[in-house]
């Protein structure tokens, strides 16, 4: 019997931990470290960056070219209205959720209370050199500047510096205008932008199916140079954040698709399980992109023009996981240097990260910076980022999952009007 993707890329990604974990161990009890450093540096890692390279360079196309369409496809202005101020609806109200489930989890277990002073410098000192890059270009949360940044000065350069936000306004522009204007040129443009688009998507199929292959060696990678080991430097705080993604995943959004969605929710995580496992394993809410579409159109049956619309911007916009993970890391660095937030400044926390996911890049470790800038709003050391970032690569997978996970999620909801009309009709 042929197994499916989603089975293949959950044997990759379980015989690339295993296989991980017993070199590490073997390292640990006498090995050759220096094989492991050769298999990891110049094959696996290598292997699993080359992966995600071939799906960025697809992403900014694919972004591009799916909201032009998606946006033509929903066709009345008004329509698309509607659908835009039902997703910013409910990504402020779930993200809102998301924050307030870490920040309760935090609260109620305080693992950063007590924190061993002497550990926490020690990890300072040993990750001081990333923690200055991250903080050396930490971006600014300021409401004003982002929505200004929504609008590129040229969208070329735009697309040229991985301004995804930026080039997604503009395509929505583009979108709007050749419904406004529907003149024979412009159907030629549609239609050659929707001959991209098939283009994009094909290479995107031929791209997924190393998928299985790329996990494994990301997984190998990871596992062969750290071990679970480093869990437990940092065990108390990595098991709040894994609680909170994981009461947010698996009891909010549950409760949301089905009572708000009107869908299964075992049908929903049935049908998204090749795009969380990917997101997983990726760490890219970006790199998930074709994935995400491809689950949403092909297994969870959204409307395409809806899902293309809800999922493009959501990959860059609509962070969940992130968004959980700033508010609640922000609180156990404050408690690791001593510092009581009052509920004012707690909520304060909770509206930076509404404005700071949405600005958050959808790439690995793309959250860091952000809880740069927060610190150093709570008059905190930016540079103790440093603290966690032995454990983040781990937390960055668990995040990435929920963020994928909530963008199905809100596709979902949103498009549940237009599924409903298409099952009367």
């Amino acid at each position: 019997m042929k197994l499916g993707l989603p089975a293949r890329v959950l044997i990759g990604f379980v015989g690339g931990s295993l296989a991980g974990i017993a070199a590490f161990s073997w390292t640990q009890h006498g090995g050759d470290s220096g094989v492991i450093t050769f298999l990891v540096d110049t094959i696996a890692q290598p292997a699993g960056q080359l992966f995600l390279k071939f799906l960025k360079m697809l992403v900014l196309p694919l972004m591009f070219c799916a909201l032009v369409v998606g946006v033509t496809e929903i066709g009345d202005i008004a329509r698309l209205g509607r659908v835009g101020w039902r997703m910013l609806f409910y990504t402020a109200l779930l993200t809102s959720i998301a924050i307030g489930i870490g920040l309760v989890v935090i609260n109620l277990v305080q693992p950063g209370v007590g924190f061993d002073p002497a550990i926490r410098d020690s990890l300072l000192a040993a990750n001081a050199q990333a923690a200055h890059e991250i903080t050396a270009t930490k971006p600014s949360l300021s409401g004003v500047q982002i929505v200004l940044g929504l609008v590129p000065d040229n969208p070329f350069k735009a697309a040229a510096n991985g301004d995804f936000l930026a080039v997604m306004f503009f395509a929505v522009m583009l979108g709007i205008a050749l419904v406004l204007r529907p003149t024979p040129a412009a159907n030629t443009f549609k239609e050659t932008i929707q001959g991209l688009l098939d283009l994009v998507m094909k290479l995107m199929e031929l791209v997924i199916r190393l998928t299985p292959y790329a996990v494994a060696a990301l997984m190998f990678a990871l596992t062969a140079r750290f071990g679970w080991d480093i869990l437990l430097k940092l065990g108390l705080y990595a098991f709040c954040v894994i609680l909170a993604i994981a009461l947010h995943m698996f009891v909010v959004l549950p409760l949301w698709v089905r009572f708000v969605g009107g869908m299964n929710a075992w049908k929903f995580f049935s049908g998204s399980e090749e795009a969380i496992i990917t997101a997983f394993s990726t760490a890219s809410s970006t790199g998930t992109l074709p994935t995400t579409l491809k689950v949403a159109e092909e297994n969870l049956k959204l409307p395409p023009q809806i899902a293309r619309f809800v999922l493009t911007i959501g990959a860059s916009a609509n962070h969940h996981g992130t968004a959980l993970f700033e508010g609640l890391t922000t609180l156990f660095l404050a408690q690791c240097f001593g510092v009581d937030l009052g509920i004012g400044q707690q909520l304060a926390v909770l509206g930076l990260c509404i404005v700071g996911s949405i600005g958050t890049a959808g790439v690995p470790a793309g959250s860091l910076p952000v809880i740069a800038v927060i610190l150093g709003y709570l008059h905190l050391p930016p540079e103790g980022i440093g603290i966690i970032l032995g454990v983040d690569r781990f937390l960055d997978m668990c995040r990435t999952a929920l963020n994928v996970t909530g963008d199905l999620a809100t596709a979902v909801v949103v498009s549940r009007p237009e599924r409903e009309a298409a099952l009367a009709g």
